[in-house]
């Protein structure tokens, strides 16, 4: 009979979900090289091939056969450090270097004189870390555990565009998303009866599928200035997997159930505003709202029976975030230099969703300060733009369960973002 857990068996419960983080919640910033180098504020523009994730209205404007690719790779950096006046017990602990690739490739075909169709797939969600589990071998007994968390979404989104006027288009995806979770870290101890006893590795390996829609509309009132709306509904992903514990088989117990875990990707709206001052510049600026606050708790089933009880009773199946909607202020400008060359220049502003009382080293969420930048070069009907973004994270100081922050662990974040993309015209 398992019963009472250990405080260290508690604290697992603030990490078991903790791969959910990415720089905006669940979601990456943004797809696209123009669009990131301009700070993500592209849904009052949507004129490239990323308008399959922007603003599908934006489509309903092509009139050749247009095909794009965009490869990225997020490279974040997380800081963990907790005094301890005890010698040893103290912590002081980085993140190695880790890739996190995605992509987005997009293709468009006019039908018609008004009408676009098109097909993306690509990565809208993924981040992860991983730590030295020496780091924080004080936590778990003095033996190195592995620490890593890894989450992704592959969506497919088949794309209709209408150009309804000169001055309007209005556009819809559907999104077919796969979604893939995986966890490592310590599953802390429990008392079988004779005292607390350590449970081992945990480990859980995750897919599941979800469907949602995006809808957009783009109005241009007079040739220099463009206004676009965006809705993406929420995407509940339906998650199956297993995980395991390293040690219960040697108390005769099962070392691993099947699981599933619902994850919803909330309601997405976004406005943006493009201007054109003079010829060879372009302004613009977006709000994006996300509704955060539906991802006020997770809930996760365990199938064996031994491990249901076991996460029942420890409250491990139901994991607060208490996240809260979310609003990000972007901004971008792009300089046409001659014929060929654009520079291009953004920044924005992403508000951590979740409170200090449900950060973890697995949940890293910041609110960052987004600064990017990028160059564009045509040749022909070959575009090539490349573009470099820098998230930088506030430190944040975490909650010591209604104890207040004294001698609570300090967070750090950054994420370097390098992107290309290449498109061509037919």
């Amino acid at each position: 009979m398992i019963s009472k857990r250990t405080p260290v068996l508690v604290i697992f419960a603030l990490f078991a979900l903790a791969s959910l983080a990415a720089a905006n919640g669940l979601n990456l910033n943004g797809l696209g090289t123009r669009s990131q180098a301009m700070g993500g504020a592209f849904v009052g523009i949507a004129d490239d091939f990323s308008a399959v994730f922007w603003n599908p209205a934006g489509a309903a404007g092509f009139r050749q056969e247009l095909f794009g690719f965009n490869a990225f790779d997020l490279i974040p950096r997380s800081t963990y450090r907790q005094f301890s006046e005890m010698p040893g017990a103290g912590i002081d602990a980085k993140t190695p270097t880790q890739h996190y690739l995605g992509f987005l490739g997009a293709y468009y075909r006019p039908i018609g004189p008004k009408v676009v169709v098109g097909l993306g797939i690509g990565t809208p969600s993924g981040l992860g870390t991983k730590w030295d589990g020496a780091d924080f071998a004080s936590l778990s007994g003095g033996t190195p555990f592995d620490w890593s968390s890894k989450i992704g979404v592959f969506s497919v989104t088949p794309l209709v565009a209408v150009k309804l006027s000169d001055r309007l288009s209005v556009g819809a995806t559907l999104n077919v998303n796969l979604g893939t979770f995986n966890l490592k870290r310590p599953g802390g101890d429990a008392d079988l009866g004779e005292g607390p006893v350590p449970l081992g590795q945990y480990e859980e390996q995750m897919t599941g599928w979800g469907f949602g829609a995006t809808f957009g509309v783009l109005a241009k009132p007079v040739d220099k200035l463009s206004i676009g709306l965006t809705v993406r509904t929420p995407s509940t992903v339906s998650f199956k997997g297993s995980a395991q514990l390293s040690y219960l088989s040697l108390y005769d117990l099962p070392d691993s159930s099947d699981l599933t875990r619902k994850i919803t990707w909330p309601l997405w709206i976004a406005g943006g505003v493009s201007f054109r001052p003079v010829d060879r510049l372009l302004l613009s600026a977006d709000v994006h709202w996300t509704q955060w606050s539906k991802l006020d708790r997770i809930t996760t089933e365990y199938l064996e029976e031994t491990w249901a009880m076991f996460m029942l009773e420890g409250s491990l199946d139901s994991i607060p975030l208490y996240w809260k909607n979310a609003t990000q202020l972007r901004f971008g400008a792009e300089y046409t230099l001659n014929a060929s060359t654009v520079l291009r220049a953004g920044y924005y502003n992403d508000p951590a969703p979740g409170p200090d009382t449900t950060l973890s080293v697995l949940l890293p969420s910041h609110t960052y300060n987004a600064f990017s930048a990028g160059l564009g070069k045509t040749v022909g009907d070959l575009r090539l733009d490349f573009g470099i973004e820098y998230l930088a994270g506030n430190t944040r100081r975490g909650d010591m369960g209604g104890y207040g922050t004294d001698g609570a662990p300090t967070y750090g974040m950054s994420i370097v973002v390098p992107s290309v993309s290449v498109s061509y015209t037919f």
